[in-house]
């Protein structure tokens, strides 16, 4: 097996140029890197609609187009990934294996509230040690949908409307505009994959493939995978028609 090196001589000199000497915690030594991404998720009169872009970046660099941005924990929830992409996908992980532990032990599926307080009480723990992530969990357990933001603070947020990530500005600004309580399965779909599109065309470290997931009574539906550009033509075409 061949491991890949940093691409400097000196690899001591190499980390030094992503590290700084005190944060917040007055702790040594915390990574510093830059990320972006665009999610989001809302409730509606029909259950819950997750909606992603799928580009990964480290700075300036675009590292995959095709990054999958919504984790499946089990078949009643579901979590996105925003921060860091080893630090989300690896905190979820834990988090499936926890919560089928959880199923194993008491023969009953982990309501989302305590999903999202075990997710948080074991993040809260590394608080100030350089993890990056925020996230949102959403399911459907005996009470009903649930929709919590989580990150890496510790933090932890129940809501109706949550955007997360570099884009998330330009997010909400279609979601504002578009969403209410009675929206149909179609015009959910429609506005968290608008809302999605319209970051990817403004924030340059979101893209890529939008991915739209619902979350139902019998658990997460995927509903589809759309690129930006595909979406961009549509969308041109549409105001285009609308103006003449």
């Amino acid at each position: 097996m061949v491991l890949s090196l940093p691409p400097s001589n000196n690899s001591a000199n190499f980390l030094g140029q992503l590290v700084r000497k005190t944060n917040e915690s007055d702790k040594y030594l915390k990574i510093q890197f830059d990320h972006g991404t665009t999610t989001l998720g809302f409730m509606y009169q029909g259950g819950i609609v997750l909606s992603v872009d799928s580009r990964a970046t480290g700075g300036q660099f675009i590292g995959s187009q095709v990054m999958k941005k919504i984790v499946e924990i089990n078949d009643y929830l579901l979590g996105t990934l925003a921060g860091g992409a080893a630090d989300c996908v690896y905190w979820d992980r834990v988090l499936a294996k926890q919560c089928r532990m959880y199923e194993l032990r008491n023969r009953s599926r982990i309501s989302v509230a305590a999903a999202s307080k075990l997710m948080s009480n074991m993040v809260y723990n590394y608080k100030g040690m350089g993890l990056s992530i925020g996230m949102m969990l959403a399911g459907w357990d005996k009470r009903g949908p649930g929709l919590y933001y989580v990150d890496s603070e510790g933090t932890r947020t129940p809501g109706t409307v949550f955007s997360v990530g570099s884009g998330s500005v330009f997010a909400y600004g279609v979601l504002d505009s578009g969403y209410h309580w009675e929206l149909t399965d179609q015009e959910a779909y429609e506005l968290g994959r608008r809302a999605i599109y319209h970051a990817t065309h403004r924030d340059a470290y979101s893209g890529g493939i939008v991915r739209v997931y619902h979350m139902k009574s019998t658990g997460w539906i995927h509903i589809s995978d759309q690129d930006c550009k595909d979406l961009h033509y549509t969308y041109t075409k549409e105001k285009v028609a609308v103006e003449n």
